[in-house]
């Protein structure tokens, strides 16, 4: 009989390989690690409203659905997770909108747990904030931690405590902060264990854990089942998942149209003279058969490179830079089927992230013609009125295909661009019928 730890090794081998599971699904995903430092940013947001006092009283509208929806919206691994923090008038929860003095403790959790960087001083804070009793504001919390704090705080949702139950056999509860600090103990024990195969990032342990508790993955039993009727069990899953696995393909060709955009603006830079900068995680990425970033910039320009703002700036899709200069000329996020949250907030990181704004002359956000009306409901929020401050517009995928060979041949400089684009502060005003 094999024992129960080779087993479990087993299932994380499979589980890594498996094109349609979180770990390459969501854990090796790029737009993961491109949303992490606009998710903080966006975090911050909030804890200078809670401050100033201009937070607000409702979620619908606030800094915060802005963040919890950019996690959210990361696939599958995150969805629902702003459930938790939707306003519920009859039970009166979460109860930090209506209640200054809880919205203010909320505040000064995040404000804590940004500023600080040692797990003792985030477990301090979440008990601090856990001996208020603040009803409604529970571990689902940890979402936000684990942004701010990737190897220090696992993700939380209801899969992950069952398959955390499942995995040890322990019978961790929802809607507690001692229960969740007693399994994050224990995942972390489980992460040391199995550390070869997961990573210091506990997101590869949780998308883990997702997996069990959803039931993609069967976890060993630990009574005396034997090991062929474990594994008979773990193939039968694998087989009725395999549909699952053909819809990850289907988001992998989503993946590909974005890198298909990419090279149309990087050639359409290239045409037009300028130096072209891909994001950092994305150079490497193939289409018709070459790397994103042949030809182009292997480094940011020192000035650039060192300014405030930089590690966003690397991580922006596309960069036209001036030839002749540090100077960003233009900057493009390209939006296929990620959150028009996460290209919004990435954008205004990048311009208000205490750099000269004037460097960063022209944005645009580029996404299919069908997300015009989902970017302007979401230009419509309090959260990005600082939109109308910036030279950001929207570029739809058609018009760029149409357009882009003859710009290349005869433009210069952006006014075909700025033709072919929509400015942003003026979005909410065209007829939604459109």
């Amino acid at each position: 009989m094999v024992d129960r730890s080779s087993l479990i090794r087993q299932m994380i081998e499979r589980w890594r390989d498996d094109p349609g599971a979180t770990y390459q699904s969501w854990f090796l995903w790029d737009e993961r690690i491109k949303n992490f430092r606009s998710i903080r940013r966006g975090i911050q947001q909030v804890v200078a409203e809670i401050e100033a006092g201009s937070f607000g009283v409702a979620y619908r509208g606030s800094s915060l659905e802005t963040v919890v929806h950019s996690i959210a919206e990361q696939r599958q691994i995150f969805k629902g997770a702003d459930h938790a923090f939707l306003w519920k008038p009859k039970l009166r929860i979460p109860d930090i909108y209506e209640h200054p003095v809880n919205q203010r403790a909320f505040g000064r959790l995040l404000h804590n747990c940004v500023c600080c960087d040692t797990a003792e001083d985030v477990i301090a804070h979440i008990r601090a904030i856990d001996s208020l009793k603040i009803k409604g504001l529970g571990p689902a919390v940890a979402n936000l931690l684990y942004f701010l704090h990737p190897t220090l705080i696992p993700p939380f949702n209801t899969a992950i405590v069952n398959g955390y139950n499942a995995l040890t056999s322990s019978k961790v509860k929802l809607g507690s902060w001692e229960q969740f600090l007693a399994m994050r103990s224990g995942i972390l024990d489980l992460n040391d264990e199995y550390r070869d195969l997961l990573s210091n990032d506990l997101g590869a342990i949780g998308g883990l854990l997702f997996d069990i508790g959803s039931g993609r993955y069967p976890s060993p039993s630990p009574s005396d089942e034997s090991s062929d009727d474990w594994i008979n069990r773990l193939d039968a899953v694998r087989a009725e998942a395999h549909q699952l696995g053909k819809a990850q393909l289907a988001r992998n060709d989503d993946d590909r149209t974005h890198s298909e955009v990419q090279a149309w603006l990087r050639d359409l830079g290239h045409a037009l003279g300028y130096r072209i900068w891909i994001a950092a995680n994305d150079r490497g990425r193939i289409h018709d058969g070459i790397p994103l970033g042949k030809n182009c910039l292997e480094h940011l320009p020192p000035e650039i490179a060192i300014a405030p703002g930089a590690d966003a700036v690397r991580l922006i899709d596309v960069l036209w830079i001036a030839p002749d200069s540090p100077r960003v000329v233009a900057a493009f996020e390209v939006e296929h089927s990620t959150s028009i949250y996460s290209g919004i907030v990435r954008m205004l990181d990048l311009a208000l992230s205490g750099g000269d704004i004037e460097n960063v002359a022209e944005l645009f956000l580029v996404a299919p013609d069908a997300r015009e009306k989902d970017v302007r409901a979401q230009l419509a929020r309090p959260a990005f009125s600082r939109i109308a401050d910036l030279k950001i517009a929207y570029l739809p995928y058609a018009e760029l295909a149409s357009h882009r060979e003859q710009i290349a041949r005869f433009g210069s400089g952006m006014k075909a661009i700025r033709a072919i684009s929509r400015p942003l502060s003026t979005l909410d005003g065209q007829n939604d019928d459109k």
